[in-house]
């Protein structure tokens, strides 16, 4: 049985602690040239380059008239589902829902801000989103409801998912029918690279799409910055990384369990448990390989690789403030935090993408039930964005209006400051000229 990794944060030396902090997606570099010429032959080809690479990557061989998903795709989705997922799936995505509703902003405000002075902003949904729900270890509904849903939500006019075929050309069913449940029926067989490249430039059957959302491997993320000029690429969204991090009253078994979650999704993952404990340390490396053995072969491989490397394991740390700053310098996609008074914790931490608080809260909850959105920044861009939300959908434009009296309260003082910056038409749209203008001068 695989061994889990145990790094002594102390007697680490400054590069040893550097690489722990590398993701799998750190360095494109090795993929921009490599999907040069899917991302060229999308943008001259369309529907053929499409079809051709679903049968290069995916093993899929259909014809461009199936690229969309049809009525009848549906329809044999929902029977190929059972009920009782089908409920799971309204369950979640009425969860999402929920959640989502509660972060739309007020459509405008304004206030005044001096006499006669008038400003605000005004909120109002994207034109068009393509949501990626990925397809490769395994197959994604629960993001298709994450993307989908708050885009629906915030009142995007134009939601589409692109999600890779599957070996023998036909799309996922519970990503069908979550996209249906979601709110919209316009899926398309595009994965990776060439899916970015889709929706950036439209092909004759998908529509070009002005932004792109959703978690994918480093083909697409590679995609996005290369083909950032032509669509917003949305937030930084690739392999799993989470951190467990339990102080010395959480449950070790609990902790074991849990780490593993993330783990899981695939040998570019990035997951470890913080700990200051090393009696918890110890048992937790002795119970994760307990945990693999009731688990098929492929997730044990994928897990036992990530917490058997730098990129996994166990990180022990001297103290609370020590765990801490790791956890702030890391920037985790997922933190879940074990402990008996977990909300002492909470203030410590400025850097996480997600916080799941207490043994209660496992984060495969966090990634299909509980509502707030499991699409979430990665390789450390918590430190700068947020989770995906509606506001991703979402755009505001600055609004202001003044009155007689508020025109001639910031009239001089504009003239000024225009004047000292050399702008001469500033300054005179705001001086004599204007009063003449207005037939007063």
């Amino acid at each position: 049985m695989p061994t889990v990794a145990l790094h002594n944060l102390t007697s680490l030396s400054h590069q040893d602690r550097a690489e722990l902090m590398i993701r799998a997606e750190d360095d494109l570099a090795p993929f921009m040239e490599k999907i040069a010429p899917i991302v060229a032959a999308v943008r001259d080809e369309g529907d053929a380059a499409l079809v051709r690479f679903a049968h290069q990557f995916d093993g899929a061989d259909f014809d461009k008239s199936t690229l969309a998903a049809s009525d009848a795709d549906f329809d044999a989705a929902y029977a190929a589902l059972s009920s009782d997922f089908i409920e799971v799936l309204r369950y979640a995505a009425d969860n999402i829902k929920r959640f989502h509703e509660h972060q739309l902003p007020e459509p405008q405000w304004m206030v005044e801000i001096r006499p006669g002075a008038h400003v605000g902003e005004r909120f109002t949904p994207i034109d068009s989103v393509a949501c990626y729900s990925p397809r490769g270890k395994g197959s994604f509904p629960s993001v298709t409801l994450m993307s989908v849903i708050p885009a629906v939500v915030a009142g995007v006019k134009q939601v589409i998912v692109l999600t890779p075929p599957g070996p023998d050309g036909t799309l996922d069913p519970a990503t069908l029918v979550a996209a249906d449940i979601a709110g919209t029926r316009q899926v398309f067989k595009a994965g990776g690279a060439q899916a970015v490249a889709a929706a950036a430039y439209g092909t004759q059957t998908i529509p070009r799409c002005v932004k792109i959302e959703g978690p994918g491997s480093p083909w697409l993320a590679a995609a996005k910055a290369m083909l950032s000029n032509r669509i917003d690429p949305g937030m930084p969204a690739g392999p799993s990384e989470a951190i467990v991090f339990a102080d010395d009253s959480a449950n070790p078994d609990i902790a074991a369990l849990d780490t593993i979650i993330e783990s899981e999704h695939g040998d570019d993952s990035s997951v470890f448990l913080v700990t200051t404990s090393v009696e918890l340390a110890q048992q937790a490396q002795q119970q994760i390989p307990r945990y693999w053995e009731e688990m098929s072969e492929e997730r044990v491989d994928y897990s036992a690789a990530v917490l058997n490397s730098k990129r996994g394991g166990i990180v022990l740390c001297q103290s609370n403030q020590q765990a801490y700053d790791f956890i702030n310098e890391y920037a985790p996609e997922h933190l879940q935090v074990l402990s008996e008074d977990p909300h002492q914790h909470v203030s410590h931490i400025r850097n996480a993408s997600e916080i799941l608080l207490g043994q209660d809260t496992p984060g495969s909850i966090a990634n299909y039930m509980m509502g707030p959105n499991c699409v979430l920044p990665t390789s450390g861009a918590a430190k700068t964005r947020s989770p995906l939300g509606v506001m991703n959908f979402m755009k505001s434009c600055s609004i202001g209006e003044l009155t007689r009296l508020g025109l001639q309260e910031m009239a001089p003082k504009t003239e000024i400051f225009a004047t000292y910056e050399g702008f001469d038409a500033h300054a005179n749209a705001v001086g004599p000229m204007r009063e003449k203008a207005r037939g007063n001068g």
